[in-house]
């Protein structure tokens, strides 16, 4: 089998189980995608990414790409921050998305990861900690990856880690760097013998998982950390807040302490990768009856058909991409 692929000045037959890159300033064999050890990012952090999601639909021969332009509006203003000039606009890095799942021509679930980063000294610049004095390079890939958020929910610790402070770190930007704080979280988490850890912030509060919004569920009302409690706002949690709606169940913003988690009827984490996971058990204690709840259930539920392009409601979050 064979896609019809075009780099602009002729189109030609690939294979389509060929893996492709976007790797600085063009398409290339996936194996080719590399840096070299004088990468500014590799050495300081100094990169921003972010995490989609493509889903195939049933029953046809395409993928659903979730909230495409969003993810892509917060890897724009992420790179801001850390001075990155990217070389395409919001529009044309959604066409450079498109193109690649095209070219890679898979008929499974995808993940989707661009990335920016600092990449070689400027001549003149004498080597050092700095966001000036660098060029920036783009690069995206995409592989298959299909769901590994549990039906039956995960068990988090409470982290002796602490989510920095935006203070000390742009938390509400992907960046590369600041991740090392959540794989310090998960590493302690699964040694212990836990799925995933829930951080604190520097006031005690729950601030996130390693990965993923923190929800915690009352009646038939969802609580989640707001902004300021240095979380970064994910756009499964804003999509979780638009179904709530729609379900009619209550959403509020407020400081969580852990006992918050600890008596909720249910907990449960959402993020590009979990999708809406159940926690059923925090620090060694049941959360609820120790079993994923019902108002979780649906919701789980409810975002699987969403994001598989099910929803008519919600087209205008699905960029559809015809694949072999």
């Amino acid at each position: 089998m064979t896609a019809e692929v075009s780099d602009g000045s002729r189109t030609e037959a690939r294979p389509a189980t060929t893996a492709w890159a976007y790797h600085l300033d063009g398409f290339v064999p996936i194996a080719e995608a590399t840096v070299p050890v004088t990468t500014q990012g590799l050495h300081y952090g100094t990169g921003v990414f972010e995490g989609i999601r493509a889903h195939v639909v049933p029953g046809r021969p395409e993928l659903a790409v979730f909230r495409l332009r969003d993810h892509l509006e917060r890897f724009a203003r992420s790179c801001r921050l850390l001075r990155i000039d990217l070389p395409h606009d919001v529009d044309e890095l959604m066409a450079l998305v498109v193109e690649l799942l095209s070219r890679n021509g898979s008929a499974s679930d995808t993940y989707i990861r661009p990335l920016a980063y600092k990449y070689r000294l400027l001549p003149g610049t004498r080597p050092g900690v700095s966001l000036r004095g660098n060029s920036d390079a783009l690069s995206v890939i995409a592989f298959a990856l299909g769901d590994y958020s549990p039906t039956a929910g995960v068990r988090c610790s409470i982290s002796s880690w602490t989510r920095p402070t935006g203070r000390s770190l742009p938390v509400r930007a992907k960046a590369t760097g600041a991740y090392l704080n959540n794989a310090l979280a998960v590493d302690e988490a699964r040694a212990a013998g836990y799925d995933d850890a829930i951080l604190l912030n520097e006031r005690g509060g729950v601030a996130e998982a390693s990965t993923a919004n923190v929800f915690a569920v009352r009646g038939e009302e969802l609580l989640t950390p707001p902004p300021d409690a240095d979380i970064l706002e994910g756009i499964t949690r804003d999509t979780v807040r638009v179904l709530a709606a729609e379900l009619g169940l209550g959403y509020a913003e407020r400081p969580l302490q852990p006992a918050d988690l600890l008596l909720a009827d249910e907990v449960f984490l959402t993020g590009t990768g979990l999708g809406v996971t159940p926690v059923v058990e925090i620090a060694g204690r049941d959360v609820g009856d120790g079993e994923p709840g019902p108002v979780t259930t649906g919701l789980r539920r409810r975002y699987h058909d969403l994001v598989r392009g099910s929803d008519d409601r919600h087209e205008h979050w699905i960029t559809r991409v015809r694949v072999p």
